[in-house]
């Protein structure tokens, strides 16, 4: 199976440069690149990308966006980015590497980010995590999931703290990207 690669970058000529030395690599499957972070929950959704390349001055770290944990975050560099933001990043590639040691980065990024979610096991939700799960994505709030689960709000906050832990996503727009990326829920049923 292909490794689908999502670039973001801003300079058309870095984007050309790029697929240009990734076009020919059997092992990827090249998305049409993203210029900016806009529209990246609906790609995400889409294209489902195994790894996605970033210029990290467009984002300080990946966590920011909202990625599901299997996708491996590249930082593009081509100018001075502080060691401690490509830290927050699986790999780094430089624009003066050569494209084996591009190629070579990319696939080991996605390579070590898959052995890693399936080591850290397919973290299995209960089924009433899932329904949690599916109500916090449908923007209900913890009072109402507790009402139509007839639940208290302690456990549907429980619920909420063993998702977050499991999946490694803190965030509610997060956890609807995960939801609709796993097929529970599909962007007709998001409010």
């Amino acid at each position: 199976m292909k490794t689908r690669v999502l670039i973001i970058e801003p300079s058309k000529v870095i984007v050309a440069g790029l697929m240009s030395l990734l076009h020919d690599q059997m092992r990827f499957k090249l998305m049409t690149p993203l210029s900016s972070l806009d529209t990246l929950t609906e790609r995400l959704i889409t294209d489902q990308p195994d790894v996605v390349i970033i210029n990290p001055t467009l984002c300080a770290s990946p966590s920011q966006l909202h990625l599901p944990a299997a996708t491996a975050t590249v930082a593009l560099v081509y100018q001075y980015v502080e060691p401690a933001v490509l830290r927050h990043y699986d790999a780094t590639i430089d624009i003066r590497d050569s494209q084996p040691t591009i190629i070579e980065t990319i696939a080991e990024a996605a390579s070590s980010q898959h052995a890693e979610q399936r080591s850290s096991n397919n973290y299995d939700l209960t089924k009433r995590e899932t329904m949690v799960l599916v109500k916090v994505a449908m923007g209900l709030t913890n009072k109402e999931i507790a009402d139509q689960l007839n639940v208290s709000v302690h456990t549907v906050m429980s619920h909420r703290k063993n998702i977050m832990s499991k999946t490694g996503i803190k965030s509610v727009a997060g956890l609807t990207v995960y939801a609709m990326l796993n097929n529970l829920i599909d962007e007709n049923t998001v409010i």
